[in-house]
């Protein structure tokens, strides 16, 4: 049988949350890295939207969506119960509204007539919300991270990265606590190693 393989992208936070899953839940696979201006032809033959992560199992079939690779990954082996801890409803406002501030605050100058500003405060309005959940639990289903966590923190990451003293000054302390202690973990620190860009091999 054929093994498995994943094209990736370092920073794409889509890519982190899937490395993670697969990561914690020990599926071996190939990693492929790949640069975005010179996407593989391998990746789009399987894959023609040409987005990362793209994850082809061991039996052929193609995952195209982070969440699916995740969910695959731990329908073979959820250590941790992750899966135990997963809210819907918080996956779709990271998915869906928070990433539309996000990307117009970060990247406003790729969209027109764009206020960075009131995206920026749409955004922290979300994160609030978050911020008030942790206040009650170490993470956000419960007291142990599991789907909900892994799924959205590569996005606040991002978002707190843009502006780290910003992002610092504002009052969301168990929201800060949280972020720091996904971003200092064991598990991502093992899935932000640095690989070369992958090249098929000829022949």
């Amino acid at each position: 049988m054929a093994e498995a393989i994943l094209y990736s992208f370092r920073r794409c936070p889509y890519a982190m949350r899937a490395r993670m899953a697969l990561h914690v839940s020990s599926l071996a696979y190939e990693h492929r890295e790949v640069v975005l201006r010179d996407k593989p032809a391998a990746m789009l033959e399987v894959s023609p939207k040409g987005t990362v992560p793209v994850f082809v199992s061991a039996e052929g079939r193609v995952l195209e969506e982070s969440l699916d690779i995740m969910h695959h990954a731990l329908a073979q082996n959820d250590p941790e119960g992750w899966l135990d801890r997963e809210d819907q409803a918080l996956l779709a406002a990271n998915d869906g509204p928070f990433k539309h501030h996000l990307d117009r605050y970060k990247y406003a100058t790729r969209y027109e007539d764009v206020d960075p500003e009131e995206h920026r405060k749409a955004a922290v309005e979300i994160l609030a919300d978050l911020d008030q959940r942790l206040s009650a639990s170490t993470y956000l289903c419960r007291n142990e991270r599991g789907f909900a966590d892994i799924a959205i923190f590569p996005f606040v990451r991002q978002f707190a990265n843009h502006d780290r003293e910003r992002f610092d000054a504002d009052r969301m302390p168990h929201l800060q606590a949280w972020l720091k202690a996904l971003v200092s973990s064991e598990l991502f620190t093992a899935i932000m190693a640095k690989h070369p860009k992958w090249e098929p091999v000829d022949g």
